[in-house]
């Protein structure tokens, strides 16, 4: 058997802490990495239909070569099979298998099923082992990594989870070969998010080397997810359950799910499009209360246009959208402290930081300019 290179990356949490292995063609060696980590040889694969067609005959062909015994449940794809009714009818299937707590979950996909998966196995049996198997660019370089799970409802995005650490994140960068160009576009707003953060070098080397990664480049490929993997594992290390510096990963966030529930959470708008463009709005209000120069915030909207990801709202159908309408989803995020939003602002590209001091007004007139130029 030909060896997989790969590289592997610590989750420092003490005895919670976990490996991030990355690598091309994990998959069809994915007992190498799993076997060691189960408590015993029995796991349950959940997957979505558009992913396994592709990738869950590999990944159950090697467990079960391993003498690992394998279910499998399969949803269907889709932000909304985040949701009560897609928790409840997967608790019951999983449940259905006689399943003991040391059996092992496999979350086998995007961030949809890798969120609900992690609540899942966080709920059943009041919890149950799991291993995150990401094969989205946006999964495997944010959502996979840091043990924050959940499902939507229909006053907003995640807000109804836990924090549950996986035991394993097996990061195969082969799987991004069968993404569709929007969903792999919409997975690379969450890599430049740590370029934006606190690395202008990374966000550097991302304007000359996104479309090679884009189009296909492996090793650019690989370098981006280790590194987006590197500074994620840092954070979570930190600050697990976000009182602090994690939230600075919600950079756009605060914006983008608002958009997000404004549309519904359909395909109108993927989640990396509308932290896109939930970016783009951060910036153009850090730049109007002088705290970011305009150049910076013009150098993230062409980063955002060069790569074809949305940087303004002209492709959303906002005839009917108000900046009050807007501001009271973003009320509804979890991130309200005491009343008061929670903004990630910069002060440059790299420069980024946590406020809760934002007037609303500020924010209304940042909304209404949108919302009547469709665009910043």
């Amino acid at each position: 058997m030909t060896k997989v290179k790969t590289e592997t990356l610590r989750v420092e949490l003490g005895e919670r802490g976990y490996d991030i292995v990355v690598g091309a063609n994990l998959i069809d060696t994915a007992a190498t990495w799993i076997a060691p980590v189960l408590a015993r040889p029995r796991v349950v694969v959940i997957t979505d239909e558009n992913v396994a067609p592709h990738y869950l005959a590999p990944l159950t062909d090697s467990l079960e070569g391993a003498g690992i015994q394998c279910d499998a449940i399969t949803l269907p794809a889709g932000e909304q099979t985040k949701s009560f009714s897609q928790f409840q009818a997967l608790c019951e299937s999983i449940l259905e298998k006689r399943v003991e707590r040391s059996t092992t979950l496999i979350a086998l996909g995007g961030g949809v099923i890798g969120d609900l998966v992690g609540y899942t196995a966080a709920s059943v049996l009041r919890g149950m082992p799991f291993i995150q198997v990401p094969t989205t660019l946006l999964s495997q370089v944010d959502s996979s990594v840091g043990g924050k799970t959940g499902i939507n409802t229909i006053h907003g995005k995640n807000l109804v989870g836990a924090f549950y650490q996986p035991k394993l994140v097996l990061a195969d960068t082969a799987a991004l070969n069968t993404l569709d160009k929007r969903q792999l576009l919409a997975g690379y707003s969450e890599v430049v998010k740590y370029g934006l953060i606190d690395d202008l070098e990374f966000f550097e080397w991302l304007e000359v080397n996104a479309q090679d990664l884009i189009d296909g480049n492996m090793d650019k490929r690989r370098h981006a997810v280790l590194t987006s993997c590197a500074a994620k594992a840092r954070v979570v290390a930190e600050d697990e359950r976000e009182g602090g510096r994690r939230a600075l990963l919600n950079l756009g966030h605060t914006f983008g799910h608002a958009l997000e529930a404004e549309t519904g959470y359909g395909d109108t708008l993927l989640h990396g499009e509308a932290v896109s463009i939930g970016t783009a709005m951060a910036f153009d209000i850090s730049t109007r209360l002088g705290l970011c120069p305009g150049q910076d915030t013009n150098r993230v909207a062409a980063h955002f246009s060069t790569i074809n990801l949305p940087s303004d709202l002209a492709p959303l159908p906002t005839e009917n959208w108000t900046a009050d309408k807007l501001l009271d989803h973003m009320s509804r995020d979890k991130k309200v402290e005491d009343g008061k939003l929670t903004f990630i602002l910069a002060r440059g590209i790299g420069q980024s930081f946590i406020t809760r001091d934002i007037n609303k007004d500020d924010v209304r007139s940042l909304l209404d300019d949108w919302l009547h130029h469709k665009s910043g």
